[in-house]
C-alpha cells in the first residue's frame, strides 16, 4: 500500500449551494473513510515556520499558499495506487460541493 495526502479545497458558499442530501451522503463517505482508517480532520489556521540557514525560527500567521478557494481540511490515505485513492475521496464533501481535492502521492525514502 501507498500513502496518500489529500487537501481539500473549498467554501461555504459553495457547500449550501449543494443539495442537502448530496452534502448528507459525502459526510457518511467520510465517515466509513474514517471508520476504514483514513486520518481526516478540518484545517484550521496555518502558521508558517522559516528556519533558514538553521539561523532561527521564524513564524508568520497565515497561508503561505494561495488559491481561489480555502483550504478546508486534509486526509492521509493508505491506497494501492493514485487511482483508488483518487476513488477515495471523490465522494467526500469538498469533491461533491462545488470545491476540489488534490491526491498527493507521499514518497517515502
Amino acid at each position: 500500500m501507498a500513502t496518500f495526502i489529500a487537501i481539500g479545497y473549498g467554501d461555504r458558499v459553495g457547500y449550501d449551494s449543494t443539495d442537502g442530501a448530496v452534502r448528507d451522503a459525502a459526510h457518511a463517505h467520510d465517515e466509513r473513510l474514517r471508520e476504514a482508517g483514513v486520518v481526516m480532520g478540518t484545517a484550521g489556521e496555518p502558521v508558517q515556520v522559516r528556519n533558514h540557514d538553521a539561523a532561527g525560527a521564524r513564524t508568520d500567521q497565515g497561508p503561505f499558499m494561495r488559491s481561489d478557494l480555502p483550504v478546508a481540511g486534509f486526509a492521509m490515505i493508505e491506497a494501492a495506487d493514485i487511482e483508488e485513492a483518487t476513488r477515495l475521496v471523490s465522494g467526500t464533501p469538498c469533491a461533491v460541493a462545488q470545491g476540489v481535492v488534490e491526491v498527493w502521492p507521499l514518497a517515502r525514502p
